[in-house]
């Protein structure tokens, strides 16, 4: 989705740069949007409609007070595709102490078991009580893989390796996890497909055994437009409360998927934003479609901060401001931000955020890496006075890092520019006070 993201931020700044926003701006705008729309495999007369539904809006509406046509067009596009996502985002209803069952089901390769660790450890990072069931006896070495992946954030599975009656084990399951006191539990069923008769025969027993709170279906992003026909298999087998769309960092037809799930009705709960187990994200259309849009997500970029237990003091935080900070406490930033994700999707959440081109982020990600390294083999005193590196000290630094030593002097002058421009803000405090991102 980042190609997407990219396209629809561009066609957006285009119009923003232009010294008149008139019919002429309009019809390229939307020539734009369906250009990309149509790239990300949505389907043909959706996109017809949404772009005839934004160009009639934007030209014909009348302009509410107080507001450009500029405007006027940036909030229009935003609010219809907003609508074409799913409108409203679907609720999350768990709580401590209230026992849920939430059943995963899927066509075979969609990144299923992965995903029921990802939503595990989605709720366990909110203080509850987790585990998961393996109830895929299908698959060879699937128990193997869930637990494993599993013990990586120390999550419980519960599997009968010898019994090949999934209903079975999921009830076991569930009654050991209900001994255990466990808040939320996730059954994993075998990846089947949609014209596999036993299979989707068996899913119906899981559930008729079971009973779960929720069923929800994942579903592969990178089928694109194909995902309506999948979400309606599954609805006539069986209720799908919610869908969880995986690998929607890598496909480029994301837009594709949400807006065939959205067309069957079904609500889009979870995204899959990556490979590691904690890329799993509530899908809010509203936050999605400003960070598509280059307006950034705010929500996600505080529930990132929450998630990694970055916990800043406030006096630390005025010191670095006032530009009195040590190369320590530089580290300890660089640290914060990278239990956050990758920089580039901490970036994507910063509202008029910095846009870098692909290769500047790798380069940025690989300095920050050098960096730490560098960091981590200075002694406390050269920590807290960076001007104590001298010729003789950067070469043991660099030898010690493994790094060349034009990479530390490149740091320690990083370091030093760093407390420049913060001291600099300071002095500008007054100015800086009338600037609208200053304002609270």
């Amino acid at each position: 989705m980042e190609t997407v993201g990219r396209s629809l931020t561009d066609a957006v700044r285009k119009l923003l740069r232009m010294p008149n926003v008139d019919e002429k701006a309009i019809k390229e705008l939307v020539k734009d949007l369906q250009r990309t729309l149509l790239q990300a495999d949505v389907n043909v007369e959706l996109v017809l409609q949404l772009s005839k539904t934004v160009e009639d809006r934007s030209l014909k509406a009348n302009l509410p007070p107080g507001i450009t046509r500029r405007e006027h067009v940036v909030k229009v596009l935003y609010e219809e595709m907003t609508k074409f996502v799913g409108q409203d985002a679907a609720k999350v209803e768990v709580q401590p102490g209230v026992f849920r069952k939430l059943m995963l089901v899927g066509i075979q390769g969609t990144g299923k078991t992965t995903s029921s660790v990802k939503l595990a450890r989605f709720f366990q990072k909110r203080g509850l009580r987790v585990g998961i069931v393996g109830a895929d006896t299908y698959r060879p070495g699937a128990l193997d893989q869930l637990k494993q992946l599993a013990a990586t954030v120390e999550i419980p599975v519960y599997g009968e390796p010898g019994n090949k009656k999934p209903e079975d084990i999921a009830r076991h399951g569930l009654d050991h996890y209900r001994k255990e006191k466990t808040d939320i539990v996730i059954i994993d069923t075998a990846g089947r497909h949609r014209n596999e008769r036993d299979l989707m025969d068996e899913m119906k027993r899981i559930a008729s055994a079971v009973k779960p709170d929720e069923i929800v279906l994942a579903i592969d992003a990178t089928i694109g437009q194909q995902a309506i026909t999948q979400a309606r298999a599954f609805h006539e087998a069986t209720p799908v409360g919610s869908v969880l769309l995986t690998k929607m960092d890598g496909s480029a037809k994301g837009g594709g998927a949400l807006s065939a799930v959205a067309g069957t009705g079904s609500k889009v709960k979870f995204i899959g934003t990556g490979e590691r187990v904690e890329d799993l994200e509530q899908f809010v259309p509203t936050d999605f479609v400003g960070r598509l849009l280059g307006m950034g997500d705010l929500n996600a970029l505080l529930e990132k901060v929450k998630e990694a237990e970055v916990q800043v003091p406030e006096a630390k935080v005025k010191q670095f401001m006032e530009g009195r900070f040590t190369l320590k406490d530089m580290y300890d930033q660089m640290e914060n931000l990278r239990k956050m994700g990758p920089l580039r999707k901490v970036l994507q959440m910063i509202p008029g955020g910095v846009s870098l081109p692909e290769e500047q982020l790798g380069v940025a990600e690989e300095k920050m890496k050098a960096w730490r390294v560098i960091i981590q083999s200075m002694t406390k005193k050269e920590l807290g006075e960076p001007r104590l590196v001298d010729s003789s000290r950067s070469k043991r630094i660099a030898r010690g890092a493994g790094r060349p030593e034009r990479e530390v002097r490149e740091l320690v002058n990083q370091y030093f520019t760093m407390r420049k421009m913060m001291k600099q803000m300071k002095r500008r405090g007054p100015m800086m006070k009338g600037m609208p991102f200053m304002k609270k």
